[in-house]
């Protein structure tokens, strides 16, 4: 079904945000059958959930914490996100090169035994020390850096994680509503009456027997300002910032990095061609829509980040930073970055079921969706039970390219030697994208094509005219901004001026394209472009 659909008069549930949580839960309940309709005032994945550090882990630091059902809960989900989306999910081996004045090796490697066994492993290998001298792996560090710990969780596109969960919904028939805010949510005895606004002003109401506000770190002033509901929790709004430098190694692990203040930072291989390093964990008092990195926060990854690597991080090799804004549970801690990052569920049955989701991680949030439709479906009569624990995401299932699958990394491998295979006219790199950002569904975006020329024209380097219509089609996009940023990172590649001519093409082809010039907010402000593209 086409994605830019104007809202029914009724519906099952309303959910309110468009993160990670929001399109879950939208998937999770349309797939029990339920008329859902999911509203976000700006794009998918635009805020929070588009601003992670990527991974799917159980957060191995929080186990100082004694966060062990969150840390197992965690834990549990990552094989099971890796085999339902392979194309935009895979293993990651972490190094932890051991600092004698942070943590005593002995508590490492218990600590790192316990994160092997807390759950049930099949893809992922185990931990293990490492000996770093003479190893490629140690030689981008510091020579005083000899000894290591080695151990696994997983890589994320986060925001295509949020754009395959919406198009799922879509596909069970729930309503995608970007560019709509819910203005106004009024409570009756058996249904909610929300009135909806799109950018372009136009108000809609729906009639809702339940609302679900997963507003991520606008939960509490959507439930004060727009439900009119009081809330007797509170979030403490941190602010986690990354920045990317030209890579700082080869190799295909990721390091993380113990500091002085006892946090973590890490600096993962991203995009073939860059080092992502992050994250701060800074309380965070403005505008949530408003959060952008500081020069403080730059300063602190670089110099945390140069403790560790050979040769030194600084300000001026930043190509891009990002920043967003974690809504987590007020739990008292003194410290951001020891503040719980579990979640919690709120159910208010006194009239029309009122939901809402506090705090979560991008880890557990197909579990978390999986428990908000639990909890819906004694009061919406739901007969249909939980079923995203087996299922794909779009894109996910290979079997039609390769047959019955083996193991999500290989099977991915083999998949992009099928396509390459099977469309020899596409650049290797491309395919591999391709690949990448569509996995079984590429052929939708190749369409009949039988060569490069049959994609239309390159309006920038990698990017052409077909892969442009579908995003705008099937993926909700509507400005240069969600393809360059969003659904690709195709924007750290280009030039401001071929960043321009994405956005007029867009202003020509798509009637509802959004005026932007692909997104002034996230364009990297100082050099380093690459005209030819390179993908993991």
């Amino acid at each position: 079904m086409a994605p830019h659909t104007s809202p029914p008069e009724q519906c099952d549930v309303l959910v309110v945000g468009g993160g990670v949580n929001g399109a879950g839960i939208a998937r999770d309940l349309a797939g029990r059958g339920q008329g859902v309709v999911l509203c976000e005032k700006d794009d998918l994945a635009s805020h929070t959930s588009g601003a992670s550090t990527k991974l799917i882990h159980g957060g191995l630091r929080y186990l100082e914490y004694y966060e062990f059902a969150m840390v197992r809960k965690s834990l549990l989900e990552r094989e099971r996100l890796l085999r339902g989306a392979p194309h935009i999910m895979w293993p990651l081996r972490f190094v932890m090169p051991h600092n004698p004045s942070m943590r005593p090796a002995w508590m490492i490697r218990a600590g790192l035994l316990l994160y092997d066994h807390l759950a049930r492993r099949e893809i992922l290998p185990g931990s293990h020390a490492m000996d770093l001298r003479g190893n490629a792996i140690g030689a981008p560090l510091k020579k005083a850096f000899t000894r290591a710990f080695v151990y696994s969780d997983g890589w994320v596109d986060d925001a295509r994680l949020v754009v395959l969960n919406a198009m799922d919904a879509a596909a069970r028939g729930a309503h995608i509503l970007t560019r709509h805010a819910c203005v106004d949510a009024q409570r009756e005895a058996a249904s909610w009456r929300v009135t909806l606004r799109s950018e372009l002003g136009t108000s809609h109401v729906v009639h809702a027997r339940a609302l679900v506000n997963a507003a991520g770190p606008w939960a509490a002033q959507f439930l004060a300002e727009q439900a009119h509901q009081p809330h007797p929790r509170s979030l403490r709004l941190v602010k986690g910032s990354h920045i990317v430098v030209p890579k700082l190694f080869d190799h295909d692990h990721a390091y993380i990095f113990q500091n002085p203040d006892k946090r973590i930072i890490f600096g993962i291989p991203f995009l073939g061609r860059f080092t992502l390093i992050g994250t701060t964990d800074v309380e965070h008092r403005g505008e949530v829509g408003q959060a952008r990195i500081d020069d403080d926060e730059i300063a602190y990854l670089c110099e945390q980040a140069s403790r560790y690597f050979e040769h030194a991080v600084r300000p001026a090799d930043v190509v891009w930073s990002y920043a967003g804004v974690r809504p987590l549970l007020d739990d008292g801690s003194g410290d951001a970055a020891g503040v719980t990052r579990d979640y919690l569920l709120d159910l208010d049955t006194t009239a029309a079921p009122l939901l809402t989701v506090w705090g979560g991680k991008i880890t557990a949030f197909r579990k978390l969706a999986e428990e908000v439709a639990d909890l819906l479906a004694g009061a919406l009569g739901m007969k249909s039970g939980a079923w995203t624990e087996t299922a794909f995401l779009p894109g996910g299932d290979l079997s039609a390219w390769i047959g019955a699958a083996q193991r999500p990394d290989t099977d991915f491998e083999r998949f992009v030697l099928a396509l390459q295979q099977g469309h020899a006219w596409l650049p290797p790199a491309l395919a591999r994208r391709l690949a990448r950002a569509y996995g079984a569904h590429v052929g939708r975006v190749l369409g009949t094509a039988a060569a490069l020329a049959d994609l239309g024209a390159e309006v920038a380097p990698g990017l052409f005219e077909a892969e442009l219509r579908y995003l705008h089609d099937h993926e909700w996009a509507r400005s240069a901004g969600d393809v360059l940023w969003r659904r690709s990172k195709l924007g750290l590649f280009h030039t401001p001026a071929q960043h321009r001519a994405v956005a007029a093409w867009c202003r020509a082809n798509w009637d509802d394209a959004l005026a932007d010039s692909a997104d002034e907010t996230t364009t990297p402000t100082r050099g380093a472009w690459r005209r030819e593209p390179a993908w993991n």
